[in-house]
């Protein structure tokens, strides 16, 4: 008799899952649930009038073989160039065999990258670097400060117990001031000294002052097997048509194997018998409640939700679930005929923009954390890219706040008057269009009950036949990639019967970023 295993969530995690019991598995029914009605959850893209927004931005990135080839097995690397390619003479890797961009959609390109901080209307680098122009941009007398700082932060470390002090001990506390509190207060709407230091060591793992010091002289004396940081690298595979293409190319791959995907399905409910182990879900769809029975279930589902949906969880599990904080996330999508920033690079582009995919902006006269530039991820994200720039301006709210509430001609107002101050267009006479998203439980946040995490992953483990993946499903802020390698390992352990899921958990959390050559 055929297995049932149930997986809910329809983005990265959930259809990696759904794809690896499939294929690698042997008479296993496969069902996916997924409240909305698209793939990829904040990995999707949104089209609106022929332009495509990308939720969050999303780079193609990582140095873990599995990963990469299945990716390629998705989306083959180009073979030929794309039209910003064709049109700027730009040379780029090419896959021999590989489809054309220009006449075939299930491809991934090789994009440049380019992020950086935008702050007291000048660029940076992101992360920072100690080059002459950021020490140009800074100005002596600042310059010394970020100095005479730094020398401070070595001799006296504080405790690595809070975000502000994690930062401080590897920036100094000028630096840390000028790039890392207001940014941060504004992602997570707390200040850094309330945030968990866990989030910053995955964030910038091994990157501070004396490691961007050393890349530097290691690029002088051309020094080999230096680490690059994932937040380095220099180029990173994008889909033709933004991060959705692969998940939606990954829902019809599941579909043709046989696995049967339900849209429009809230997973509420998990029954639990008197064994703790799973025997089936309540989901609503179409405003009625249906229910279905499986013998495992997969759960990509935010963990506040997945543990407040079951029966019989003790006090201390139930209150640690309940308290878990998230932040939500909102964009506006804005069309312009152009935009004022200058592009004082050597990379051309398509128009001469800006060649930055996105932007952070550290200033404390906007809301807006960053910007993206939705023409340098791919020219074919753009319905006129030779005459219009395509920009998402992203906020970081709490569902129901002020922000969240309002209407969507407000939004676009407040959005597009903020651009008017950082000085991106002149007057808001200039918009062609806007459209505006929500994306609720975009980012797992580190306070509150964080803390109390790994009680709660105890209490998770006890449940024979239950697997949290992804970012949602284990609380933590991983890359695409990470999220594919908790489905990948969950996936394991349910074909070889393998109790310890703490392959699964510990995706993620060791000192060596992911996205790292291994050696």
């Amino acid at each position: 008799m055929k297995k049932k295993a149930l997986i809910i969530g329809a983005g990265p995690a959930g259809l990696t899952a759904a794809y690896e019991l499939l294929k690698r598995g042997n008479d296993i029914e496969v069902v996916v649930f997924e409240e909305s009605d698209c793939f990829g959850g904040i990995s999707r893209t949104v089209e609106y009038k022929g332009n495509r927004m990308d939720m969050g931005g999303h780079r193609f990135f990582s140095k873990i073989p599995e990963v990469n080839a299945w990716w390629d097995q998705m989306l083959p690397m180009q073979g030929a160039p794309s039209y910003d390619d064709l049109e700027l003479d730009r040379e780029v890797p090419l896959e021999k065999n590989g489809p054309d961009p220009e006449k075939e959609d299930r491809v991934m390109l090789t994009r440049h990258r380019v992020s950086r901080i935008l702050f007291d209307d000048k660029f940076y680098d992101y992360p920072v670097s100690l080059k002459l122009e950021t020490l140009k941009n800074m100005g002596i007398f600042t310059t010394m400060k970020v100095g005479f700082s730094y020398l401070a932060s070595l001799l006296h470390k504080r405790p690595d117990d809070n975000l502000e002090n994690f930062y401080i001990n590897r920036f100094g506390k000028k630096l840390y001031s000028m790039f890392f509190e207001y940014y941060t207060e504004n992602l997570w709407g707390r200040h850094p000294r309330e945030i968990d230091a866990s989030w910053g060591a995955q964030r910038v793992k091994g990157l501070s002052i004396v490691a961007i010091l050393q890349d530097i002289f290691g690029k002088i004396f051309n020094q080999k097997n230096r680490k690059v940081e994932t937040s380095l690298i220099e180029q990173f595979k994008y889909p033709k048509l933004g991060p959705g293409e692969l998940w939606e190319v990954t829902a019809s791959e599941v579909e043709k194997m046989g696995g049967t995907i339900i849209k429009g399905a809230k997973v509420t409910k998990l029954h639990k018998d008197e064994n703790n182990m799973l025997t089936g879900l309540i989901y609503e769809k179409d405003g009625a409640e249906q229910e279905m029975s499986g013998d495992v279930i997969i759960s990509s589902m935010p963990v506040k939700d997945l543990v407040g949906g079951m029966n019989d969880v003790p006090e201390t599990p139930a209150r640690i679930a309940k308290g878990l904080p998230y932040r939500d996330y909102m964009t506006l999508g804005v069309l312009v005929p152009k935009i004022k920033l200058k592009n004082k690079t050597k990379m051309k582009t398509v128009g001469n923009i800006v060649p930055d995919c996105w932007v952070y902006v550290q200033d404390r006269r906007v809301k807006m954390g960053r910007f993206q530039i939705y023409n340098n991820w791919s020219p074919y994200m753009v319905k006129d890219l030779e005459h219009t720039v395509w920009i998402g301006l992203e906020y970081f709210v709490n569902e129901g706040d002020e922000f969240w509430n309002m209407t969507e001609e407000a939004f676009s107002k407040f959005g597009v008057d903020e651009m008017v101050k950082l000085g991106l267009i002149d007057s808001a006479d200039e918009v062609l269009d806007s459209h505006m998203e929500r994306v609720k439980k975009a980012y797992p946040a580190y306070f509150d009950t964080y803390d109390e995490m790994d009680t709660l992953i105890e209490y998770l483990n006890t449940i024979p036949n239950l697997y949290c993946v992804g970012r949602n499903g284990q609380h933590r802020y991983n890359n695409i990639d990470h999220s594919m390698v908790t489905s990948f390992e969950a996936v394991k352990n349910i074909l070889s019967g393998e109790a310890d899921k703490s392959n699964v958990w510990n995706v993620n959390t060791e000192k060596e970023y992911h996205e790292e050559s291994k050696a």
